[in-house]
C-alpha cells in the first residue's frame, strides 16, 4: 500500500500572488532595511567626501563598504518583497529560495568589493613615499560612523530573530561586520595621525580583507542551502523522534531533509500495519505530517506510507498489477469469481496474500479448499482467505 500527504498550493487571483506569505516578517524586514538604507546612504557620502579631502585612503574604503550595504538593501527589500510571495503554478513550494539568491548575490559583490580594496591597498603600500598624513577630523568621522554601524546591527538582529529571517541575520551581521571595519579604520588613521602614515593603508587592506571575508561566508551558505544541504544531526533526529512518536507509526526509513530559506522541506517514510484500510494509513501519515508542522520551524512534509521497510530492497516489485493477478488467480480456479465479491490484495515479503469477501451464495467450503491448494505452490499467492456473508466461514 502506498500513499503521499503533502500540502496543497491554491493561487487566489493575481493580487494574492503578491500578497506576502509572512507578513509580520515582511514588514519588519522592509522597515529595519530602510532604516538601513537611509544610514548607509548618509555614511557612504560623509566618508567617501571626508576620506577624499582628508586624505585617508581607510576611511574611503569603508565609505565605498558603506555604500555596498546600500546596494545591498536594496537588494534585501527586492528579495523580501518577492521571497514572501504565495506559492503558485509556477513555483509550487514557494518563493523563499529568491532570499538564498539575494544572499548568494550580495555574498559574491562582498567578496569582490573585499579583494578589489586589498588589491588596491597593496599597489599603495609598494610606493610608501607617496602616503600622506591625514587630517585629524577624519577620525571623528570613524568615529561616528563606528557608532552608528554599531546601533544599526543590534537593531536588526533584534528584529531578525523575532520575525526569524535568515537572511535579515545575515544582513544584521554584514552591520556588525561593518562596526568591525570603522574600529580598524579608526586604530588607522589614529596611527597615521602618530606619524605611522602607513598604517591608515593597512587599515584600508584590513577592511578589504574583512569584507571579503563575510562575503564568502554569506556565499558559502547560501550555496549550500541552493545544493539542498539538509538540516543539522540534531533537528533531523528530533523529526525523527516526531514521526515515530505518532500512533500508528511503526517504523521509519528513507526521512530526508533540505533547507527551504528560514524553513525546511521534510521527506519520510513510514510504515503503518498492512491490514488497515488506505484511509487509516493515510490518517494516520497525515497526524504525523501535523506533528512535525507544529513542533518543528518546517514548510511542508511529504510522508509515504510504506507496509514493509523496503530500504534496502523492494521484494514486491517483480508482481503483477492487481488485474493481472486476479486473471492468473481464475485462470488456476478455472472459472470467474462472482462479480460481487471484493477482493483485497497484500503485496508482502515478495508474495500476495488475498481476501475474498463474497456476497453470493456458493459452496464456500469447496473455493476454500481450491484456494488452500492454490496458495500451497502458486508463484504468486502465498495465502488466500475466503469470507460470505451468506455462509459461516
Amino acid at each position: 500500500m502506498k500513499n503521499h500527504t503533502h500540502s496543497h498550493a491554491h493561487a487566489h487571483g493575481k493580487s494574492a500572488a503578491f500578497e506576502p506569505a509572512h507578513p509580520v516578517r515582511f514588514a519588519a524586514a522592509r522597515k529595519s532595511t530602510w532604516i538601513s538604507i537611509f544610514i548607509n546612504l548618509g555614511l557612504a557620502v560623509m566618508q567617501v567626501l571626508a576620506g577624499f579631502f582628508g586624505r585617508s585612503q581607510s576611511l574611503m574604503a569603508d565609505g565605498l563598504h558603506s555604500l555596498a550595504d546600500l546596494l545591498s538593501d536594496v537588494l534585501v527589500l527586492f528579495a523580501n518583497r518577492h521571497g514572501n510571495k504565495h506559492a503558485d503554478a509556477d513555483h509550487p513550494y514557494g518563493h523563499a529560495r529568491i532570499e538564498t539568491a539575494a544572499s548568494l548575490i550580495l555574498g559574491a559583490s562582498l567578496a569582490a568589493l573585499g579583494i578589489g580594496l586589498l588589491i588596491a591597498a597593496g599597489m599603495r603600500l609598494q610606493h610608501p613615499e607617496h602616503v600622506q598624513a591625514v587630517q585629524p577630523f577624519t577620525l571623528w568621522i570613524a568615529i561616528i560612523a563606528l557608532a552608528a554601524k554599531e546601533g544599526m546591527f543590534r537593531y536588526m538582529l533584534a528584529v531578525a530573530q523575532r520575525v526569524r529571517s535568515q537572511m535579515l541575520v545575515a544582513n544584521a551581521w554584514h552591520a556588525r561586520s561593518d562596526a568591525a571595519s570603522s574600529l580598524v579604520v579608526i586604530a588607522g588613521i589614529a596611527g597615521n595621525l602618530l606619524g605611522y602614515t602607513f598604517l591608515d593603508l593597512v587599515a584600508a587592506a584590513v577592511v578589504g580583507v574583512m569584507i571579503a571575508y563575510m562575503g564568502i561566508q554569506f556565499a558559502r551558505d547560501a550555496l549550500a542551502e541552493l545544493v539542498d544541504t539538509g538540516l543539522d544531526e540534531a533537528e533531523v533526529r528530533a523529526i525523527r523522534n516526531t514521526l515515530k512518536a505518532a500512533p500508528g507509526v511503526m517504523g521509519l526509513h528513507e526521512l530526508r531533509t533540505r533547507k527551504m530559506a528560514d524553513n525546511a522541506l521534510v521527506d519520510a517514510h513510514i510504515i503503518v500495519d498492512p491490514k488497515i484500510s488506505v484511509s487509516e494509513g493515510h490518517y494516520i501519515a497525515e497526524a504525523a505530517r501535523s506533528a512535525v508542522l507544529k513542533g518543528h520551524h518546517v514548510m511542508d512534509v511529504m510522508v509515504h506510507i510504506d507496509s514493509e521497510d523496503d530500504a534496502q530492497a523492494k521484494p514486491n516489485a517483480h508482481l503483477p498489477q492487481r488485474h493481472l493477478l486476479l486473471a492468473h488467480l481464475e485462470s488456476r480456479l478455472g472459472k470467474s469469481l462472482p462479480p460481487s465479491t471484493r477482493i483485497v490484495l497484500h503485496y508482502l515479503s515478495g508474495k500476495v496474500e488475498a481476501e475474498l469477501m463474497l456476497e453470493d451464495a456458493v459452496d464456500i467450503g469447496v473455493l476454500q479448499r481450491a484456494c488452500a491448494d492454490i496458495a500451497a505452490d502458486d508463484v504468486y499467492f502465498h495465502n488466500i482467505r475466503l469470507y460470505s456473508s451468506c455462509a459461516p466461514n
